[in-house]
């Protein structure tokens, strides 16, 4: 079987390329085919902005076609205060980098110092006639009003989030750390993403 992978980003195809063709399942990307079109996500939520990914996609190229996104979720805070897939902007305005950090601290401090956050992840398999869907979140994480002063460029967030198991902001962690974290997390998430994605494309 013959799928297109309908995401740009390098990291999600290597995350589950590799996984799917053990699966006897040949991915394509977008490059292979050339597509080079500009898809406007305006979906509310992760699965939403896969649907529009896949479905745009899929009817182009005429396989079957996966698509993905993500949003980011807060427990306990309401749904019109919750960042969803557009972490960076807010009330109409692009924010940069020095910006998000001391929104989301001010947001935090409303909530007592300390969010418990998750990023939420959207997968839309399309056929070419239905469209099936798969929702799946990382590990916890909480969204602090205090900062580190470290940076990781384009990702503000990563200052004022601290990870529960070592109790230290992103930023901070060592490499060892980041290396036992990424570890952990992708092999559980990719092995049930790639196990799911399988059982749908079966059943389609």
């Amino acid at each position: 079987m013959e799928v297109l992978f309908a995401t740009t980003n390098p990291a999600k195809i290597k995350s589950y390329k590799e996984k799917l063709e053990e699966h006897g399942i040949k991915v394509l990307t977008l490059k292979d085919l050339g597509l080079n079109i500009d898809v406007e996500e305006t979906g509310k939520t992760s699965i939403e902005n896969a649907c529009i990914k896949a479905e745009t996609y899929g009817k182009i190229a005429k396989k079957i076609t996966i698509g993905i996104d993500t949003n980011l979720f807060f427990e306990d805070v309401p749904e019109d205060r919750q960042p969803g897939t557009h972490v960076r902007r807010v009330n109409g305005k692009t924010l940069t980098d020095e910006e998000m950090i001391k929104y989301y601290k001010d947001l935090a401090n409303e909530y007592g110092g300390k969010i418990t956050a998750n990023w939420v992840n959207g997968i839309a398999i399309y056929n070419g006639k239905e469209t099936k869907t798969y929702s799946f979140s990382k590990s916890k994480f909480y969204l602090v009003d205090s900062e580190s002063k470290r940076r990781h460029p384009g990702y503000p967030l990563d200052s004022i989030s601290i990870i529960p198991e070592f109790n230290k902001y992103l930023t901070d962690l060592t490499e060892e750390e980041i290396n036992l974290r990424e570890k952990n997390k992708n092999k559980n998430n990719t092995e049930n993403v790639v196990n799911t994605i399988c059982e749908i494309l079966k059943n389609m």
